[in-house]
């Protein structure tokens, strides 16, 4: 599989290369194109409770699409829903903490298991994130462009759990106060964590969390009950 990103990174997308007879399973409506000579399946991939638990803890669809090339070969084009930038990893038996909803598409080979753990609830923005495992191409896209940091063994980070996409699952996840007690209820600055090397770390330039309360205070308000009268 032949994977190539263009017009990054504001608005992403992902080119795959497919050989004969290749599969590679993406998230419900990322699909914005492919060839005649490739085939869709639609399926809950792992049976109903595994798929439940993607979709209800992991913030993923219940059903996934397969794309499956024929013999001559194809192409499909993937594409984020927010506006933003799509990362290539590859990996070879290491495990991948994925942020609620930042997971794409990858290669049939990666398995992908809702995870409820203590690493999770610290460093998700809900109650779990997706952990991903295996050897092959695991596609994780962003809102805005992403910025991937690189920790050597025992170094620190601190990282805004709503800028967070993924991490290396063997990194330490600690909770962190953003400073004294008024920074930590007032900065604005959310919940962080901090990440303990080695390992990589990718996160996201901006904040679907802060768009959503940006957005809110805009929206028109219902009219009062006593203007009615």
């Amino acid at each position: 599989m032949d994977i190539e990103i263009l017009h990054r990174p504001s608005y992403s997308l992902a080119v795959a290369k497919l050989t004969p007879n290749e599969r590679i399973r993406a998230e419900a409506g990322a699909m914005v194109s492919m060839s005649s000579s490739v085939s869709i399946e639609t399926k809950a991939e792992g049976g109903f409770l595994k798929s439940l638990g993607r979709a209800v803890l992991g913030g993923e669809s219940f059903f996934q699409n397969f794309f499956l090339a024929s013999a001559e070969g194809g192409e499909i084009t993937l594409a984020p829903e927010l506006p933003g930038d799509i990362v290539v990893i590859e990996m070879s038996g290491n495990k991948l903490m994925v942020q609620a909803g930042s997971y794409m598409a990858s290669e049939t080979s990666i398995e992908l298991t809702a995870k409820v753990s203590v690493k999770a609830l610290m460093s998700a923005e809900g109650v779990s994130m997706l952990e991903a495992t295996g050897t092959g191409t695991l596609l994780v896209s962003s809102y805005g462009a992403v910025f991937e940091k690189t920790l050597g063994a025992g170094e620190k980070y601190i990282v805004d759990t709503s800028h967070l996409v993924a991490f290396d699952g063997a990194m330490t996840v600690q909770p962190k106060p953003i400073g004294g007690i008024k920074s930590t209820l007032f900065s604005g600055e959310g919940f962080v964590i901090e990440l303990t090397g080695p390992g990589r770390i990718y996160i996201q330039t901006r904040s679907p969390q802060a768009l959503i309360n940006w957005i809110i205070p805009q929206l028109p308000k219902p009219p009062s009950s006593s203007s009615n009268q």
